[in-house]
């Protein structure tokens, strides 16, 4: 009967059907809850000091948000232990419902010398932990994409036209990122700038992205190739 009463709970905060999974004990469930209680507390606190603008998302431990003014949240968002996410960006950072950025990452776009572009992810969309995101230029991510540990996004490349100057004084240029809705990235995958995945895709573990793949792809290797095709089981 408790475990129906949560999943009850759950389906309606996230807006579609949700069980727990039986085999869980029900003191590790409690300790989930009374963790994610904290965490929404924890929240409501940081947004209330930060931006004057109270916003209901799950925060954990040790997170350092900077810039929040430049954020947008929606519902239900989760930014676990450690995370570094600042909101200082000419798009700012938004995240949609159901977002879950995984314990460690980083998420920023800008430096003293340079205004970055910054991130917009989709609902039910989430990274695992220790992922990266440099938001130079603007990274995409639609809905319900999964991504694995250790994904990094670096959205901007270095100058180097000059011989003479040295590489770090000559600027960089922007270059977005996009992947679309209902992707799969593996873990320890690097997306370079101008990379563009298709809605559906699967991008296999340590791959290096760069350049465009339609949708349905499945991608892996360094430089990335498509593999075979989602649409055509015998490719």
């Amino acid at each position: 009967m408790i475990y129906s009463f949560f999943d009850a709970i759950l389906s309606r905060a996230k807006g579609r059907p949700y069980t727990i999974d039986r085999r869980i004990p029900f003191e590790a469930l409690l300790g989930s809850i009374i963790r994610r209680v904290w965490w929404v507390l924890r929240g409501l606190l940081k947004t209330s000091v930060l931006s004057f603008r109270p916003t209901r998302i799950f925060i954990g431990p040790r997170v350092m948000l900077r810039n929040l003014r430049g954020c947008r949240f929606g519902s239900n968002v989760t930014i676990e232990a450690s995370v570094l996410l600042d909101g200082l960006a000419e798009f700012g950072i938004r995240l949609g419902d159901n977002v879950s950025i995984g314990a460690y990452s980083i998420i920023r776009a800008s430096s003293a010398s340079y205004l970055g572009q910054g991130l917009v992810m989709g609902r039910n969309s989430s990274c695992d932990a220790y992922s990266f995101f440099g938001a130079g230029g603007l990274i995409t991510i639609g809905e319900d994409v999964i991504m694995g540990q250790h994904v990094s996004f670096h959205a901007e490349t270095h100058k180097f036209g000059s011989p003479d100057t040295a590489i770090r004084l000559q600027g960089i240029t922007p270059l977005p990122i996009m992947i679309d809705d209902d992707c799969w990235v593996g873990a320890n995958v690097t997306f370079l700038g101008g990379a563009k995945i298709g809605r559906s895709s699967i991008v296999g573990a340590g791959a290096v992205v760069r350049g465009e793949f339609p949708p349905f792809s499945v991608i892996a290797g360094v430089p990335a190739r498509i593999i075979r095709s989602r649409k055509d089981p015998q490719s």
